[in-house]
Formats: C-alpha cells, structure tokens, sequence
C-alpha cells in the first residue's frame, strides 16, 4: 500500500511537473532572454521592478508578435495623448482607429514606459516594496492602466509562470524556488583565487564634480541662449535627456516635460528649454514650411504645442504641417485682432 502511494506521488509530480514546463512557451522564453536586461536596468534607474516590466512587456506585445509590436515598436499599449508627438500608429482596440504611439526601435518603447510610469497617476506604485510584484500588478489596475478586470491577474500568473521575480534576485531565487517571500539582492562568492592581471599602480582617486560645478561645467559646453524670454542651450553629439537632466541636476521626466519631448530621442542642435515654455509667443504669427513638424515649430518660438493647438484650432492628431500656413501665435479677438 505504501509502495503504490509513493508511485501515485511520483507519477503526480512529474506531471505536474510537465504541465509547468509545458506553459513555458519557447517564444516568451527567447523574448525574456533578449529584454531581461534592459528590465533590470530600468528597474535600477526608474525604481519599476524588472518583474512587472518583463510581464506588462510578454502581455501587452503577446511576447514581440503582436501588431502593435511588429508595426509600431510598441511593446507596452500605450496610447497617444495630448503630450505626445512622435510618431502615431491607428489601431482598433477598446474603440474603432485608436491612436498609439510608435516608436524606431523597440528599445524606445521599453525607455518610454519606463517615464509613462513617472506620472502622477501611478505615484501610489512606488510606495510598494519592489519585490512584491503582486501589490505592484494590482495597484497599476487601480491606477487605471489597462482596463481588463483581469489585468493584473494575469500579470502574476506571468511572473509566476516564467520565475521573473528572480530576474533582479537570481542567487537568491536559486536557493527558494518556490517561495513567494521578498527575495533579498544576490551576493556573488567566487571560490576560485583572484588571478592578478597585471601590475600597473592604481589610478589616482579623482574626487567627483559637485553639482554646482557639474552644472557650470555644462554651460561652459553649451552656452545659454533665449527665446520668448526662456533660457535654453543646444544639443551637441551624444547628449541625451538623461544625462543632460544629470548634469542640471532636475528630472528627467522634468525636462522632457519642458520640451515636450516624451517619448522623443534628443538630436544634435534641438535646443533645450531649461524651464517650460510660454503660452505666448513674441510675434504675434508665424508661416510654416511644408513637411515642417509641429513639435520643431513650438521649440523654434518656444511656445507651447498645447496653445499652437489652441490658438488655431488644430487637429489634436495634426503632427507635421503639409503647407505653407500662417500659424498664430496669441489668441485671435472675435474682431480679428491679436492680442
């Protein structure tokens, strides 16, 4: 009797066994191996933990292979709004010929959800301890996200299924393979002796710029220039909104947000606002050029898109000018006039 319990054990065991192997799917497998470590550097630099990443990333994309994903390099469903002007992409989801945001490469995608989740709406998130990716899939279902009821549902079965709660804790996972609890970071212990590589002295120790200096060092490589009134400095090769926000020490969701620039790579010669930009201009219109977008316009007159927008009754889905056209630049009077 004994004997056929123990049988009945193993049996049970090594089908249940091949159940969980059979829900890993080769084709999320080798999706979470190319972007695993692109979600544990942003957990590291925007505090989203690498588990919630990786399963919003396999749910919304179905793991690279749905249309949104091949067509638009949009690997997280994340819509058009009034702040956005990169490219668009139409796209039938909870109503007919939404607009999502499309991207160059799927690397920007994975960048710009990372700042999506930087806005005040999902401010609740952080509050929550980054190994509990339980409490995080269910607060982004609060926060409105997704509108599935069984988003966040799904999302734990995710990091469940695939063990990417061990993306950022590997050693530790190792050691509690089932365990729910909060992992703790790994530690590396290396048995084998420390081979000396070379000889040479240790460099010099060199102090790190404060950020009073960091900052002047800055402008000493991009001097201050205005327009409209607001002080604003050009891009030069290599710069990005992120290491330009390190060195003026803001935000960097800040300074996009200046420039409104979600989403949006920095170039070289984009001039960057280093406040944000009036609701005025100091003419009073201005003439576009064919093919001229509408984002390089409001940075040229340092003017908001919000109010170009307003002042002239454009499309809020209008991204680039496709003639000459006279653009105000202050609200027009009921008389004509420009105030």
């Amino acid at each position: 009797m004994v004997m056929k319990k123990y049988v009945f054990f193993i049996v049970a065991l090594l089908a249940a066994m091949s159940l969980s192997a059979q829900r890993q799917d080769p084709t999320y497998l080798s999706y979470i191996e190319v972007w695993k470590e692109t979600a544990v550097a942003n957990q590291a630099d925007y505090g989203i933990p690498a588990s919630i990443i990786m399963a919003q990333a396999l749910l919304e994309s179905a793991a690279g292979q749905s249309e949104l994903a091949v067509n638009a390099r949009n690997h997280f469903g994340i819509k058009c709004n009034k702040d956005w002007f990169g490219g668009v992409y139409y796209y039938d989801d909870d109503s007919k010929g939404e607009c999502f945001r499309q991207y160059g490469d799927a690397a920007q995608s994975f960048k710009d959800h990372a700042l999506f989740l930087q806005r005040p709406r999902y401010a609740t998130c952080f509050e929550i301890a980054l190994e509990d990716y339980e409490g995080w899939a269910r607060r982004l279902k609060e926060c409105g996200y997704a509108t599935d009821p069984l988003y966040a549902s799904k999302l734990i079965k995710l990091i469940e299924d695939y063990r990417l709660d061990t993306l950022a804790f590997p050693q530790e996972a190792k050691q509690q393979p089932h365990s729910k609890k909060p992992l703790k970071a790994a530690v590396v212990r290396k048995s084998e002796p420390i081979m000396v590589v070379n000889n040479d002295p240790e460099p010099p120790y060199v102090v790190p710029l404060s950020a009073k200096a960091e900052k002047e060092a800055f402008f000493l490589m991009h001097p201050k220039k205005k327009c409209n009134g607001i002080s604003y400095v050009e891009a030069r090769e290599d710069d990005t909104y992120a290491n330009v926000a390190f060195r003026l020490n803001v935000r960097e969701r800040e300074l996009r947000e200046h420039n409104d620039a979600l989403g949006r790579d920095m170039q070289k010669g984009d001039r960057i606002y280093l406040s944000a930009k009036k609701k005025t201009g100091s003419n009073a219109y201005t003439w576009t050029y064919p093919g001229q977008p509408l984002w390089l316009l409001s940075q040229e007159e340092g003017v908001t898109i919000e109010s170009i927008q307003q002042y002239n009754g454009l499309d809020p889905q209008v991204r680039t000018f496709r003639t000459r056209q006279k653009i105000y630049l202050r609200k027009v009077k009921e008389d004509g006039s420009v105030r």
